[in-house]
């Protein structure tokens, strides 16, 4: 059971592909971060942070119910949220709680998520989403990849415009909320897109980081491409990195770290609206993000794959209750902003659901406890499983061998240990942690009879290789 505390709004503020190490709260030596660096510093950070599945609609659905990917079916892009089961939105709605989105959700779009008012939403395109994705083992051709490296640079994208109304959106229903409603308790979860991908920032966001060269720029960063069979077939599917020399790298970089930066000040914009309008101190706020990015680690882009720079994810929680200036190395997911939120708002949920409030976890760590994520999507012939536990990190493959990261010793994952017969018994251990949770054969098989039928349902292949690639889903307008 979650412990008592006051009741208090929540603001919820989710990013896009923010790679956790691209913030100075989580250590990085140069990249500007002022206002999330601040809000760690008032409330606490937890270091060992993960999505359920490195991908944006199925971690997006996960983090909606607090339910694993495997138990909710959205097992890629083209497979969306459609309001069920019930998420923590509709939870909080039926307790009288009034929950307000602002921007990206990528659910399906037209059902009912549980909002009282849903404010610039982003939805997958027509319904459906990325269907070439659902090809995995006989994969269509991957279009435009080179267009990462050719677009990135300077300049304005639609998705920084979107973020720019986004915020302007959040500080103006702050600020006609505290003149209206002070004392009716809300969530008001802001859902900014960046930094994903195109990686195009603000010139003067960009000229921020004109200075660094690629050495600095790929602090961490530069680790040589893995050996496993099925990330060897991914980097091949997900061909991003054969566009790429040392300059476009770097220009890729700055790009990515000027839009993390103006991130940063849109999120510093609504955060500093709830003090100005008298709603700080009764108010918690979590920051994080749905996935990361790999940002050429390793000669990957993009995420889809258990590596921290592309599973993890920060995540930050301040407020009344709330330990300021901790540091927390439980691992923790984004299953578990579900109780927390019911948690902050002080309602029941009425279900057993997986994970634990984080403002309990922030003030008693748990040495012991298991966080999983998996990937069934574009790119990967087969399931991808992960385990955290302690200073572990096990990834185990349906067909292929597993992997094996002590990430205390080796937190860039450049050992992999599953060879070692030392360690056997760690691997064993963790293997059964997974199959406590799920059996990863049945849910691969699974997903894949899913994907073929929705594939199926869709026109075949050939209706579907008709279709226009999706490359990122446009921003709305």
């Amino acid at each position: 059971m979650p412990s008592e505390i006051e009741p208090q709004n929540l603001l919820f503020v989710l990013s896009d592909e923010h790679n956790r190490k691209v913030a100075g709260c989580y250590g990085h030596p140069f990249v500007k971060t002022p206002n999330i660096d601040r809000l760690a510093a008032n409330g606490t950070l937890f270091t060992s942070a993960y999505c359920n599945s490195p991908i944006c609609v199925p971690a997006r659905a996960s983090l909606a119910t607090g339910r694993y990917v495997h138990e909710i079916g959205c097992w890629d892009n083209a497979s969306p949220y459609e309001g069920r089961p019930q998420s923590w939105h509709h939870m909080l709605r039926v307790a009288g709680v009034d929950v307000v989105s602002i921007g990206k959700l990528h659910y399906r779009g037209g059902d009912d998520y549980g909002f009282t008012e849903e404010l610039l939403p982003l939805h997958v395109v027509g319904g459906k989403g990325d269907l070439k994705g659902l090809f995995r083992k006989s994969m269509l051709p991957k279009k435009g990849t080179a267009d990462l490296a050719a677009l990135a640079g300077r300049g304005v994208s639609s998705y920084s415009q979107y973020d720019g109304r986004i915020a302007a959106m959040a500080e103006d229903w702050i600020a006609r909320r505290s003149a209206a409603a002070a004392n009716e308790p809300f969530v008001l979860f802001v859902s900014f897109v960046m930094p994903h991908f195109p990686l195009i920032a603000p010139e003067e966001y960009y000229d921020l980081y004109a200075g660094y060269g690629l050495d600095e720029l790929s602090y961490r960063l530069s680790a040589p491409p893995p050996q496993h069979p099925t990330l060897k077939r991914m980097r091949r599917y997900f061909d991003y990195d054969n566009h790429f020399d040392d300059d476009k790298r770097a220009i890729a970089l700055r790009a990515y770290f000027g839009m993390v930066t103006r991130l940063d000040e849109l999120v510093g914009g609504v955060i500093t609206a709830l003090a100005r309008h008298g709603l700080d101190r009764r108010t918690r706020v979590i920051y994080a993000s749905d996935h990361g990015d790999n940002l050429g680690n390793r000669g990957m882009w993009g995420k889809s794959v258990m590596y921290e720079d592309s599973v993890g994810v920060p995540l930050i929680v301040s407020g009344k209750d709330i330990p300021a200036g901790r540091t927390v190395t439980t691992p923790v997911s984004l299953i578990d902003i579900a109780p927390t939120a019911l948690h902050a708002l002080g309602v029941s949920s009425g279900v057993d659901l997986p994970g634990r409030s984080l403002i309990d976890l922030a003030r008693n760590e748990d040495a012991e406890r298991v966080v999983f994520s998996e990937y069934h999507a574009a790119g990967s012939e087969t399931g991808q499983f992960m385990i955290r536990k302690r200073n572990w990190k096990y990834v185990a493959y349906v067909d292929e061998r597993p992997q094996l990261f002590d990430l205390e010793n080796d937190p860039d994952e450049l050992n992999d240990l599953w060879h070692d017969p030392r360690h056997k018994g760690v691997i064993d251990e963790l293997h059964a942690e997974l199959e406590a949770i799920c059996d990863p054969v049945a849910v691969n098989a699974r997903a894949f009879r899913d994907q073929h039928a929705r594939i199926e349902e869709s026109g075949g292949e050939s209706g579907i290789e008709k279709s226009a690639d999706i490359p990122f889903t446009p921003a709305p307008g």
